[in-house]
């Protein structure tokens, strides 16, 4: 399985390559197709593109070819769509998209195989394991997949979750020398692994309603985005610790989790600004209800 996920990944860092050359190509070509279209090389964005491979140069022609919402855009992608190919740029465009769509079809396969092997793998707690990291937010399918190919789903190998986030390379660096601290940098680990829980970090971060929403939008004003993406998939790593040992979906906290912690720190932030305000502040408890 960890074969078969490592394999995925790299098949599609290389998806993402020949899409990054596909659209330099078209945009050398005066053809700013991405402007418009959200996603360039989406099912509408492929029947454009291969339109111009063939030869098409009407841009009316080739908006039509737009499919869903994109079809209210067809003046906008006339505009886009208004450039000029040479033979050769047309040449390499139709050898990048048969590749582009070769590499699409590897992953398909490769996403079938990996579903085969983990629907039969010798322990069925795999399956299961899979289905549940998928409770966590920001965690899919894929990358569920990937958390349990790169560590397994026993977690008696790790006397505790912080040995498992070391291990994974989701810790900051200890390097201290005659009493001062240098570079906090995290330790080394998995890099598919590593790569995985950022990807689940950033998506984490769109759930607004999480805790791990929150976790990342108070770390990001003073440490920065890349130090609190990697915050937020320490936790997730964490998390991932405790679902697969506990064999139990994941309990969500909240997004005011960190608020109900730190009571009387919010009640003192709060009074200094009412008071930077020029107010006078008197703090008075409510009566507990019944």
């Amino acid at each position: 399985m960890r074969e078969l996920t490592r394999f995925r990944q790299t098949l599609v860092k290389e998806r993402g390559t020949i899409a990054n050359r596909i659209q330099r190509l078209i945009e050398s070509a005066n053809i700013k197709l991405s402007q418009v279209a959200s996603d360039a090389l989406g099912v509408s964005g492929r029947l454009m593109l291969r339109s111009l491979c063939e030869g098409e140069t009407d841009a009316e022609k080739l908006s039509a070819l737009a499919r869903g919402s994109l079809k209210q855009k067809q003046s906008e992608l006339q505009r886009a769509l208004t450039g000029r190919l040479s033979s050769a740029q047309r040449f390499v465009l139709t050898e990048l998209m048969n590749r582009y769509e070769e590499n699409d079809l590897a992953i398909s396969r490769i996403n079938q195989e990996i579903e085969r092997e983990t629907a039969n793998c010798p322990d069925p707690f795999v399956h299961e394991a899979v289905d549940l990291l998928q409770t966590i937010p920001g965690v899919g399918q894929k990358i569920a997949e990937v958390i349990v190919s790169e560590i397994g789903v026993d977690m008696n190998r790790f006397p505790a979750d912080r040995h498992l986030a070391s291990w994974a390379g989701m810790c900051p660096g200890n390097n201290e020398s005659a009493g001062k601290r240098k570079s906090g940098r995290t330790t080394k680990g998995s890099v598919y692994l590593r790569t995985a829980l950022v990807q689940a970090a950033w998506s984490a971060t769109h759930m607004k309603t999480t805790y791990l929403a929150s976790q990342y939008k108070r770390l990001v004003k003073r440490r920065g985005r890349t130090r609190a993406l990697i915050a937020v998939g320490h936790s997730i790593i964490v998390m991932a610790y405790h679902i697969l040992q506990k064999r139990q979906n994941y309990q969500e906290l909240g997004v005011d989790y960190f608020d109900s912690q730190n009571t009387e720190r919010q009640q003192a932030r709060l009074v200094r600004q009412l008071q930077s305000l020029g107010l006078r502040v008197a703090i008075e408890a409510m009566p507990a209800t019944a």
